[in-house]
């Protein structure tokens, strides 16, 4: 008999270790029962996730999938960290953003957790003029404040810095960012501000104020028109080059003119896509600043998507930002703005910006999810996504600096264009319901109470669209709730069941959601004659259908159904008008039933 070490570990060790291989085959049985005949790699392939950018998620990683060398936090290429504490320090800076000249909420924010403020100033937000009343009672030495201000940038900032200078706060101690960004105002309004104004600020934070920086370098603007995770990189890289350029030639060395840049980056609910962004983000960037001959720590502000919220049940924008901003903790942004669940509606509510600073402090105090730097570093699968990325960005990056710089590229309508046609590709998985948005195209609520806020300023426009996942399910919503209020009724589907529950139940389920997903009520109960309905769908198994598809069909035509639906793939039935099936284009689908039902 063997007698194991008394380690509590060994008996694993009397397994045969299991190869590559034998899980392929296993694999190949799986697909096998699904009706897939593929062997090997092939077999391995037909489990792949295709990304946007090229990329591609295996379904397994291994230690042969190995990326390179990631370093140590704090090191080049800062792939694990800008800094070698990381945020185990007191977690990552929790900064909320206000739009509004409210004093009481920024205080409250404050009191209640939050470390940092973003402001946002001039027509589309604060006025410059009321300023420092926002800002009464804030201990500007604790509290860094980030300024986005658009045109208005240098009297936000010289406002910013009399209130500091007034109240007697040290230079060497105030934080923040003065926002200046000329390239981010002209992506989001067409419009351009003059460098001068950028560089004159830097000069100013560089000589007096060491803690300030002057520039903010924002992704949004192309993450919000449609943008890939290397296209945002590639427009950020581009941007900071561009700066970088403007700030030597003004007479700041290449060390200081780092030192000025912030980053801005959009956090999803995608979260090894977000994790790996910003680990990319840091490597790209230290690759700058190293040809540059400086140091390149990339400071980063990560901000939920705005992309991924939608005013119909905006709750579910909870867990959204909830994944997003863990993400941007795990991918080790240094300060994290988690935009509130009403964020789509209008000004956010006090209970809204509760939940949202609230949702940083659970991860880092309850979840402890700042104890550790760079969690997922050493998973074969985020290195390895981390460095595909970087290089897709790197590769976006030199496409925008061939074309004469970001400047040009975005005056020329290059970027404009490359972000359009990624839009193009992600709005045809979106209307297939490929990709799918919980509350809005899969499981909606017609019957739910619609939140009203008060309405935000008017964001800057003139630029780079702004889109929302959710926008072409929305327009369907929208004119639903129209005849709504017009007829008291919403347009309705007769759904009929053929045959026992275990026959019609999954497919009378994915119809029930697909058809609300369009604002078109569906009706199971009753007969087709009491439904109120005009068109109907046929909910069953492939087997019911051949026995009783067409039949069922004449009957409800000659009970006055003028157009009938089949759950499930096109088959060879003569009595149906159309198939909605997973897949199919849910979009046109259903814009087409509302066109025939009179809903304007």
């Amino acid at each position: 008999m063997t007698v194991l070490p008394d380690d509590g570990l060994s008996l694993a060790a009397e397994f045969p270790e299991a190869t590559h291989e034998q899980w392929q085959r296993l694999i190949e049985g799986v697909l096998r029962k699904s009706g897939k005949e593929a062997s090997g790699d092939a077999a391995e392939n037909a489990l792949s996730t295709l990304l946007e950018d090229g990329l591609t998620t295996r379904p397994l990683y291994t230690a042969r999938d190995a990326a390179p060398d990631p370093g140590l936090p704090g090191f080049a290429p800062f792939v694990r960290g800008g800094r070698p504490e990381g945020n185990t320090t007191g977690g990552w800076d929790v900064r909320q953003r206000h739009a509004a000249a409210d004093g009481s909420a920024v205080l409250t924010d404050l009191e209640n957790g939050v470390t940092s403020l973003w402001l946002v100033v001039g027509d589309a937000g604060i006025p410059v003029s009321s300023l420092a009343a926002v800002l009464d009672g804030v201990y500007l030495d604790l509290a860094p404040v980030v300024l986005e201000a658009g045109a208005e940038v240098e009297p936000a900032a010289r406002e910013l810095l009399r209130v500091v200078d007034e109240r007697g706060v040290a230079p060497e101690v105030v934080r923040g960012n003065l926002g200046a960004d000329p390239l981010g105002y002209e992506a989001r309004t067409g419009q351009s501000y003059d460098m001068a104004q950028a560089t004159g600020l830097a000069r100013r934070c560089a000589d007096a104020y060491p803690g300030l920086r002057a520039l903010t370098v924002d992704a949004l603007p192309y993450h919000e028109a449609g943008g890939s995770a290397a296209q945002e990189l590639g427009c950020s890289l581009a941007t900071g080059v561009a700066y970088l350029r403007e700030l030597t030639g003004a007479g700041l060395s290449v060390a200081e003119a780092c030192a000025q840049l912030e980053f801005r980056y959009a956090a999803t609910a995608d979260q090894f896509l977000t994790v790996a962004k910003l680990r990319a983000a840091r490597r790209l960037w230290a690759r700058v600043a190293e040809v540059c001959g400086a140091p390149g720590q990339q400071v980063q502000h990560a901000v939920t998507s705005t992309v991924m919220m939608t005013p119909r049940d905006p709750w579910v924008n909870m867990l959204r930002a909830t994944v997003a901003t863990l993400a941007a903790g795990v991918g080790g942004a240094d300060a994290v703005t988690v935009l509130p669940f009403d964020h789509a509606l209008g000004l956010p509510d006090a209970f809204a910006r509760r939940i949202a600073r609230n949702t940083s402090t659970i991860l880092i105090e309850e979840s402890h999810l700042s104890r550790v730097i760079d969690p997922a570093g050493g998973s074969w699968y985020v290195e390895r996504l981390t460095d595909e990325l970087a290089h897709a960005g790197w590769e976006f990056f030199q496409s925008i600096e061939k074309a004469g710089g970001h400047a040009t590229a975005l005056r020329s309508g290059m970027v404009g264009e490359r972000l359009a046609e990624t839009w193009s590709v992600r709005s045809a998985k979106l209307a297939k319901r490929r990709e799918p948005v919980t509350g809005v195209s899969e499981f909606p609520h017609l019957a739910e109470k619609p939140v009203v806020r008060e309405p935000a300023p008017e964001p800057p426009s003139g630029g780079l669209p702004r889109v929302r996942r959710d926008e072409a399910f929305e327009a369907l919503r929208a004119r639903s709730d129209a005849h709504l209020a017009a007829t008291g009724s919403r347009p309705r589907v007769y759904l009929a069941a053929l045959g026992p529950a275990a026959a019609h139940t999954a497919r009378l389920t994915f119809a029930s959601n697909l058809f609300q997903a369009g604002g078109i009520e569906p009706v199971t109960e009753g007969s087709f004659a009491d439904s109120g309905a005009r068109e109907v769908c046929l909910c069953s198994s492939d087997a019911l259908y051949e026995e009783q598809a067409d039949s069922v069909a004449a009957e409800l035509r000659a009970a006055g159904a003028e157009h009938v639906f089949l759950a499930g793939r096109p088959g060879q039935y003569t009595g149906v008008d159309g198939y909605v099936f997973a897949g199919c284009d849910a979009v046109a689908v259903l814009t087409a039933a509302l066109d025939r039902m009179g809903v304007s």
